[in-house]
């Protein structure tokens, strides 16, 4: 007996098994209408004939042809064929795989932004061809690195790269090098299948293990002929059949280790049928129309089940997904993520696999209802609960502000945290924090009801301890310090110095006279302070906004002499006199003696707060910040000196 081993990759690609289910439901909910299929579907004589003889006839031209139903060709089209059936008012139905569709989007746009287009390819292959309809059929084509070097390229332009799904990634890279060497300015996007270069190194590494290589596929299809040419070089003794009919068995023999794989396009009902026969197994293989081999392929789905998918696209955030069931799964925008600020469009994209939640096998239309938002569910839950058990903490974005707290997701599950838990210190606008990534703990947790707390007060309090002890490691009196300012109130302000908070009291917020701290400063302004005193026992922190060195006391026994007279402004009454402020934080005195030539009973028959007025320095003393001052000796009248006398006229 023959030891047979199969590539895990063999059979069916992503794109092509779309495209077949797609012509299916087509033909089964067809009434009689012409259906077409522009060039042939997959390259796969198989397939093609049974979709024939079903009903769905291959064309290459539009002529002649004005209604029925078209169905794209997985290798896609150029953008005339769009054109042309939305002038004839003709119905499409688009089997392009999304990796093709992927590239036609790139050179589109590259093309209408000016840059020429590069395609590395077979330029006589229908996915090449159709790529290159979405520049005006101008791109430059090679297929080589020594059409690469031959290629006469203008330095001067820009050049969009793109590279046929089915592409050797290793000659593509050569090419992009001889590109480079030319000092070419390119924008290179990798467009290479994933699935298709995984298919490619499994057949690099079964070929070299094996004795005999068996590749199945369509002689035409471009991805089966690299398979052929990948496995030749490390095994000679391998075969390219499309059928299990191509194959001479009298070339194997018993015990021979024996390698299969299959290209994208190959349906699994031959590749079993090679399968069987080469592991000389008895089995019968039942004849089975084609649609019956798929319909065998296709995998089960119950309500429920938890699957991986690939995404076909994307439309108007809702994402389509290909399950490999005989109908696509849809994920409505409401399903896609607790998180209503998740776009899904800029989440995924056509090609990536994801995981999902069977909601519904038919969701009434004929397809899947998916939602990957109770995936999330499920592992955030499992999540949550073990940081609740290990307390441990976590973080999550918070998405809504309602009444009497905040809602935070975390790993897609919906977190409460109570106003009282958000901090340590009252918040009166809770929307400061909407958008922002918190860490918390999980504080309450009923999975049964759904009911789940979070509270960050106690992080807080321990960040605020952490924070404050460092700072007191650090900081002294005498020292500037910069802040910002945190909280007002009529006595002062709070500036947070780092994650601890210092005072500013109101008599150290200016020089001046200033009756409320919003005078001078503002919440969230930043400040440079100095500090006063540091207690570390009551931890508390004394701050100033006044710089010793520009005391206007030092300089008032010079700016202020003895016997000078001077402006000042009177700013408040007591019995004995008035208070005159000379300019901000130096006050002096008029006593009452001093205010006028006469008797006053009262300062306010003679003075008003806010008035100018001019004064005589008497005496002052900066040691005791003290000057006094007089209006009655600046208001005396200065004796006139005697006018010269006038010279006599001539």
């Amino acid at each position: 007996m023959s030891r047979v081993t199969l590539a895990e990759s063999a059979g069916f690609c992503f794109g092509v098994k779309r495209a077949i289910e797609m012509a299916y439901a087509e033909i089964e909910k067809n009434n009689g209408e012409p259906l077409y299929s522009y060039g042939p579907l997959i390259h796969n004589k198989e397939v093609t004939n049974d979709l024939d003889a079903k009903g769905l006839h291959i064309i290459e031209s539009l002529d002649g042809i004005d209604k029925g139903t078209v169905v794209i060709r997985s290798h896609g089209v150029g953008k005339f064929l769009y054109d042309a059936l939305e002038e004839k008012g003709m119905k499409m139905v688009d089997g392009t795989c999304p990796f093709v569709k992927k590239i036609h989007n790139i050179v589109n746009e590259a093309w209408n932004e000016g840059k020429a287009v590069i395609i590395a390819g077979d330029g006589k292959h229908p996915e090449v061809m159709g790529i290159n309809g979405w520049c005006g059929n101008s791109a430059v084509i090679l297929e080589s690195p020594e059409e690469a070097q031959a290629a006469e390229l203008d330095p001067d332009k820009k050049y969009a790269v793109v590279v046929q799904t089915t592409f050797r990634q290793s000659k593509f890279d050569d090419m992009i090098e001889i590109l480079k060497e030319k000092g070419l300015n390119l924008d290179i996007s990798q467009t290479i299948c994933s699935a298709t270069e995984k298919r490619q190194k499994e057949a690099m590494e079964l070929s070299k293990n094996v004795d005999k290589m068996i590749v199945i596929g369509d002689k035409k299809s471009s991805n089966t002929q690299k398979l052929v040419e990948i496995c030749r070089k490390n095994c000679e003794n391998t075969v390219h059949i499309e059928t299990i009919c191509d194959l001479v068995l009298k070339n194997f023999e018993c015990g021979d280790k024996i390698g299969i794989t299959a290209g994208a396009s190959t349906p699994p009902a031959i590749i079993k049928e090679v399968v069987v026969t080469m592991s000389e197994e008895n089995v019968k293989v039942e004849e089975m129309s084609f649609e019956q081999m798929l319909e065998e392929s296709l995998v089960t789905l119950h309500t429920g089940d938890v699957v991986k998918g690939t995404v076909i696209q994307v439309v108007g955030e809702e994402v389509s997904v290909n399950l490999g069931f005989k109908s696509d799964g849809v994920i409505p925008r409401g399903e896609f993520s607790r998180d209503t600020t998740v776009v899904p469009s800029q989440v995924v994209k056509a090609g990536d696999e994801i995981e999902v939640f069977v909601v519904r096998v038919n969701d009434g239309d004929g397809n899947v209802l998916l939602s990957r938002k109770r995936i999330e569910e499920q592992k955030g839950m499992e999540d949550i609960e073990k940081a609740f058990n290990e307390k441990t903490v976590v973080a999550g974005t918070v998405t809504d502000v309602v009444k009497g707290g905040l809602i935070a997701i975390v790993n897609g599950v919906r977190v409460f945290i109570p106003s009282s838990q958000v901090s340590n210190r009252f918040i009166e606008d809770l929307s400061v924090f909407k958008g922002q990534e918190l860490e918390f703990n999980i504080i309450e947790m009923d999975r049964v009801k759904r009911r789940i707390i979070g509270g960050r007060k106690a992080l807080v309090e321990q960040e605020i301890a952490a924070k404050k002890a460092a700072l007191f490691e650090t900081i002294e009196a005498g020292s500037k310090i910069a802040g910002t300012v945190s909280r007002l109130t009529d006595f002062g302000a709070f500036v947070d110095l780092g994650g601890v908070d210092g005072l500013i009291h109101i008599s150290e917020m200016s020089w001046g006279r200033i009756s409320n701290p919003r005078e001078v400063l503002k919440e969230g302004q930043a400040v440079e302070v100095f500090v006063l005193d540091v207690d570390k026992e009551k931890g508390k922190i004394s701050l100033s906004l006044k710089d010793a060195s520009m005391n206007p006391w030092t300089l008032a026994v010079d700016k202020y002499a003895v016997g000078t007279v001077v402006e000042g402004k009177v700013v408040r009454m007591v019995p004995f006199g008035a208070f005159v402020e000379l300019e901000p934080g130096v006050d002096g005195l008029v006593h009452i003696s001093q205010i006028a030539n006469k008797h006053v009973v009262k300062p306010e028959d003679e003075l008003k707060v806010g008035e100018v007025i001019k004064v005589k320095v008497l005496e002052v003393n900066s040691e005791q910040k003290k000057i006094s001052l007089s209006k009655r000796q600046a208001d005396a009248p200065v004796e006139e000196a005697p006018a010269e006398e006038a010279p006599a006229a001539e």
